[in-house]
Parts: structure tokens; sequence; C-alpha cells
């Protein structure tokens, strides 16, 4: 996935906010402009390319001090963003950069 595309069809408002995501928001008091600020300003950490119907992608961002991840899937047709989940990444899965997993 291009994040280049992405971050186009944000800027279009092309964005489609899965049910998941939108509850796992609201209950760890995550903004919907947090989300947006990640995919435009955040990098690309993991990519998972058989993911159907459509491959995603993990992204890192900071809202202030704060890392956020962010899963997109992107639909190349429709040209079309879907949030597919938002979380704060923590210690007990991710190294100190919040981009590598803790092997288990």
């Amino acid at each position: 996935m291009e994040i280049d595309q992405i971050r186009l069809a944000v800027r279009a408002k092309n964005i489609q906010w899965q049910r998941h995501a939108l509850e796992r928001m609201g209950q760890r008091g995550i903004q919907r402009d947090n989300v947006i600020d990640t995919i435009i300003n955040g990098e690309v950490i993991q990519e998972y390319f058989t993911d159907r119907p459509f491959p995603s992608s993990l992204i890192l961002g900071w809202v202030k001090t704060m890392p956020l991840h962010v899963v997109v899937s992107y639909n190349a047709k429709l040209k079309t963003i879907y949030i597919i989940t938002v979380y704060e990444p923590t210690l007990d899965h991710f190294e100190a950069d919040y981009k590598t997993r803790r092997k288990t």
C-alpha cells in the first residue's frame, strides 16, 4: 500500500469509519482529529498484504506525547480508506519505540 494514496483519500475525505474503530475510540477517548493527524503525519510500521478484502497498514503517530496506532485498509478502485481500529500501544506489547513488537 502506498501511504501517499492513503493520505490523498484522507484529504479528499474518502474515509469509512468501521464500527469497531469508533467503539474503541469512544472507549479510549481518542478523537477523530487524532486519527486523521496520525494518518497524515505518521509512519507506516507494518503492512498486511494478505488482509481481505483489502490490504491494510499499521500507522504510528503521536498525539502530544501519547503514541497512537491506526490500522487502515485502502480500496484503490474507490480511492477510499477504511479505519479498522485505533489504539494506544503499550510497552507490554511493543518496545519503547512503539514500532517493534515484543517477542512473547
